[in-house]
């Protein structure tokens, strides 16, 4: 039996909007512990849900993979599951592992495409989108939790994801 191709879907800042917790890691020191345990009160991205019903639609299977770290993978199922998204395949981020999101979600990624090919990654993160193009994926770029910024004029909240993705290796 052939598996249907991956659509590989983020979550912070693409089904979660995160706005409301990035004021824990804008300050020093960051606050990670209240930065993770807010993350069950995330409000949904509606852009974000409709790009999962879509991908569902085409018949691509979901694999949710996000630089959360491993000890919010409760919260995160119970919020997926609070906010109706299918039951997939969640990677998160080794308790550990401090490498930057592009390096941690492309070698996951690639572990994806030994069971099927990979259709579709939806990330926020630049460098994310960057690496994973690079490595020859489609993606769409979610720019829609800060109504649509190309990157250039990021919020202070992408900016602080960004920071927290790309230098600390923690979201």
């Amino acid at each position: 039996m052939t598996h249907a191709p991956w659509a590989v879907v983020d979550i912070d800042g693409v089904l979660a909007d995160v706005r409301h917790r990035v004021r824990f890691v804008e300050q020093r020191p960051k606050d990670w512990d209240a930065f993770f345990a807010a993350a069950p009160l995330d409000p949904a991205l509606a852009e974000g849900l409709a790009a999962v019903v879509e991908q569902v639609d085409l018949g691509h299977a979901i694999a949710y993979v996000s630089g959360r770290p491993e000890r919010c993978r409760a919260d995160t199922i119970a919020w997926m599951q609070r906010h109706g998204l299918p039951p997939a395949p969640l990677h998160l981020r080794r308790d550990d592992d401090r490498r930057p999101a592009r390096q941690t979600k492309l070698q996951i990624v690639r572990t994806l495409e030994r069971t099927a090919p990979v259709a579709l990654v939806i990330d926020d993160d630049s460098a994310v989108v960057s690496a994973m193009r690079a490595a020859g994926y489609e993606v769409l770029h979610a720019q829609w939790m800060d109504g649509g910024t190309d990157g250039v004029d990021a919020s202070p909240a992408q900016e602080a994801l960004f920071e927290a993705q790309e230098i600390e290796g923690r979201t």
